[in-house]
């Protein structure tokens, strides 16, 4: 039987999506200190990052038929470890003032080079993004979330009334939110507080 330093992240996804309970025991073993670690940049606990770790690994065990697309289980883990811990900050915060400040905390601690991989994927699908809405949208949104200047300073900027400004920036919100959705499975404002400071 091969040991954990012989079998390869993909053998032992395989084993898992086959249902193997030892796959996910060896997975759990692997992955366990790293994922906890990384919660707990978020939540500053031990006991919390534990029991949002255990939570994750239940949930790659509940949808191991989904492995099928995953390239890397590694990353998936992490990404996997970031919607839940974050979704679940949400939840008990019900404050998004709380939240950013939780989120704000992680980011001035971010120095790990697949937390930043990550980080720049999610970055370069904000881009990606942005780069499809009209021009004049796009000059608004960076306006208004990337140097944070207010609806009536921009429109004074554009020399265009306040009201176009907020219809600019209400258009480009719902696009992007239902965007980040639909293929990230995060809300916009979680993206937009990691990234658009």
């Amino acid at each position: 039987m091969p040991t954990k330093q012989t079998i390869s992240d993909q053998e032992l996804q395989a084993k898992l999506m086959a249902g193997e309970e030892s796959a996910f025991s060896e997975l759990y073993d692997r992955y366990s200190r790293v994922i906890s670690t990384y919660i707990k940049r978020f939540v500053n606990s031990s006991d919390l990052a534990e029991d949002l770790t255990q939570e994750v690994f239940i949930k790659i065990w509940q949808h191991k038929s989904k492995l099928s697309e995953v390239r890397s289980i590694k990353a998936y883990l992490l990404i996997m470890a970031r919607n839940h811990t974050l979704n679940s900050l949400k939840k008990a915060m019900r404050s998004d003032v709380a939240m950013a400040e939780v989120i704000n905390c992680f980011v001035e601690q971010r120095n790990d080079t697949e937390e930043e991989l990550l980080s720049k994927e999610y970055l370069h699908y904000l881009e990606k993004a942005l780069s499809e809405l009209p021009l004049r949208t796009r000059e608004i949104f960076r306006l208004c979330r990337q140097e944070g200047k207010s609806y009536d300073e921009v429109a004074f900027a554009l020399g265009i009334s306040r009201n176009a400004v907020k219809n600019h920036m209400v258009g480009s919100m719902k696009i992007l939110s239902a965007s980040v959705k639909k293929d990230l499975g995060i809300s916009l404002s979680i993206l937009l507080t990691v990234f658009l400071k």
